[in-house]
């Protein structure tokens, strides 16, 4: 399977994944949030996991660009690795949380991912540095390695990152039914929120 089919199966496995029934509780809301997360992680884990086994064994069977690229795809993976590993270990509550808390949660999962996003435009233009800089440098092929291992990461990683922030904000939706018994008012003196059952 190649790097382009695995994008597209994931970044269709994040999106597809989300339930179209309306949450009962925000109890059922944060647990569907919660658990879109953790697949947002597997989905990491899976490639931070494929990236080590690969350029583990690719850098002890190549040499040359090759070397360079499965090097640089190892450090990759173990980055990645550690990234998902304390996400899908932590176990926040999905339980007790009102609608602010659950609407901020959410937001600050769909910020993170956006802000991912950006890195990974960063990745993606140091990895064309990197190659670039093969050009003039005493050592090109492990300049060219490097650039095409963190061009593939940046890429994997912004489909990733804009796959499970897509993920998340079609969660949004589903909170809209409780702030429609929610208002806020004010009458000049006093602010006051209330909750229609």
């Amino acid at each position: 399977m190649n790097i382009k089919t695995t994008l597209l199966l994931a970044a269709g496995w994040l999106t597809a994944s989300s339930v179209f029934a309306q949450p009962a509780s925000l109890d059922d809301f944060n647990r569907e949030r919660l658990d879109r997360s953790r697949r947002c992680m597997w989905v990491l884990g899976a490639w931070g996991a494929a990236n080590l086994a690969a350029g583990a064994i690719g850098t002890t069977t190549s040499s040359g660009e090759s070397r360079a690229f499965h090097q640089m795809n190892l450090a990759w993976g173990a980055v990645n690795l550690g990234i998902a590993l304390p996400g899908l270990l932590r176990r926040s509550p999905a339980t007790g949380l009102d609608l602010y808390r659950s609407n901020r949660a959410l937001q600050q999962t769909q910020q993170v991912f956006l802000f991912n996003a950006g890195l990974d435009f960063g990745y993606i233009a140091s990895g064309f540095w990197a190659r670039e800089r093969a050009k003039s440098h005493n050592h090109p092929e492990r300049w060219r390695g490097w650039g095409n291992a963190i061009v593939l990461q940046g890429a994997f990683l912004l489909v990733f990152d804009l796959s499970s922030w897509y993920a998340h904000q079609r969660l949004e939706r589903r909170l809209q039914p409780f702030f429609q018994h929610t208002s806020l008012g004010f009458d000049g003196q006093s602010l006051g929120l209330c909750w229609r059952f």
